[in-house]
């Protein structure tokens, strides 16, 4: 089986999934514009060959490489970066050379939020009201219908990327005389406890895991603040969530795919879509998956990938929260300090891309327990500020 994997050194932990392939006894190609030689070793072990290229957006580029690895080792069986930012180019390789996954006319449902909108409401899923707003006169237009606070996105967007919070007539206004050349979607905001339903299904579109996670706030006040932050697996369903996420994923048709869903709690059961992401949650969370569960979701990706088998037992025995630090708050808790106080809890700790620092902060730790008011009482301790 020749499953090429774009990208595969981003963020650094997904390496994880080129070696679980690999021991699955599928030939793993890499393509990427990193240099070789600044591979992690443990990806080059895992990588039959790697196909550098100057820039992974010239999309030429990445025809020749397809077509040398085609070349090589015959046709390929998948084409996966497992990254948001690529997804709209896994699809057009994959619909370029035939491979198995998302083509590019089924990964526009789920790229451009206007589109991904009507397939919550079809599936009978509530969602904020929102348009396509291009003047000033659509959006006010909208506004008179729904009132201020409105947020708007780019229609096809990553993370809290050059998302605004709109207040007021003034406001609107700085908008759109600063507004980037892109189809952005206005939306009502919605005041709401943020959860996600995040998850892996097999090739019939078969949910073979799933999980949820709390979330302090939303991404744009993270970024837009300038604020630490923390998220955390649950160890039930808060009710009502699994049955809307389910729904969502049989709405969007997810097969063979890792998925992260995310949604507003208005009050108990009812529950308000906010978007849908048919890849792995970002950062660390492919690992807060298996110290949750003492299990490897990246192997067991590879299963599904190579046999359509999920193999692993999952009863959720801990809490999971990844806690994000940025470092020009004033901690009242030092790196150190933390290190000495909560060893017996810490998973994992790292400093943390500066690609996804402004969202996840500078320096990330995974702490878990089984108890939910402990875990809360050691982020609350970590994430103290000095008065």
């Amino acid at each position: 089986m020749n499953i090429l994997l774009l990208s595969p050194y981003f963020p650094p932990n997904y390496y994880q999934f080129a070696a679980a392939l690999r021991r699955n006894g599928a030939t793993v190609l890499g393509l990427g514009d990193m240099p070789y030689d600044e591979l992690a070793p443990e990806l080059k072990d895992a990588l039959q060959e790697y196909y550098h290229v100057a820039d992974l957006h010239h999309y030429d580029q990445l025809i020749r490489a397809c077509g040398y690895f085609t070349h090589q080792y015959g046709k390929l069986d998948r084409i996966e970066s497992h990254n948001e930012y690529w997804l709209m180019t896994d699809a057009a390789l994959r619909t370029d050379f035939n491979v198995t996954g998302p083509k590019s006319n089924a990964i526009e449902w789920v790229k451009r939020k206007s589109k991904m909108k009507r397939i919550f409401e079809q599936a009978g899923i509530e969602v904020a009201p929102g348009q396509v707003v291009r003047d000033l006169a659509s959006a006010r237009a909208f506004i008179d219908a729904v009132g201020y606070p409105v947020v708007a996105k780019p229609d096809i967007g990553v993370g809290a990327a050059a998302t605004y919070k709109i207040h007021d007539d003034a406001a609107l206004q700085r908008f759109f005389e600063d507004k980037p050349g892109i189809d952005y979607i206005m939306e009502a905001f919605v005041s709401g406890a943020l959860y996600s339903f995040d998850g892996l299904t097999d090739k019939e579109g078969n949910i073979v895991f799933c999980t949820s996670h709390f979330f302090s706030q939303g991404i744009m006040e993270t970024v837009n603040e300038a604020l630490d932050m923390f998220y955390y697996s649950l160890r039930t369903f808060p009710p009502g969530l699994e049955e809307v996420g389910r729904k969502a994923v049989e709405a969007f048709n997810l097969r063979e795919r890792f998925f992260h869903i995310e949604f507003f709690q208005k009050e108990e059961g009812r529950w308000i879509a906010l978007e849908v992401n048919m890849r792995p949650p970002g950062g660390l969370t492919m690992d807060m998956f298996n110290y949750a569960n003492d299990t490897d979701l990246y192997q067991e990706w590879a299963n599904v990938v190579t046999s359509n088998r999920f193999l692993a037992k999952y009863t959720r025995p801990y809490h999971c929260a990844y806690v994000g630090r940025k470092h020009h708050r004033p901690h009242t808790l030092s790196h150190a300090d933390i290190l000495a106080q909560y060893d017996a809890y810490l998973a994992y700790h790292a400093p943390i891309d500066p690609v996804l620092a402004p969202a996840i902060g500078e320096y990330g730790y995974l702490v878990r327990s089984p108890d939910l008011a402990e875990l809360r009482g050691i982020i609350d301790e970590m994430l103290a500020l000095a008065e």
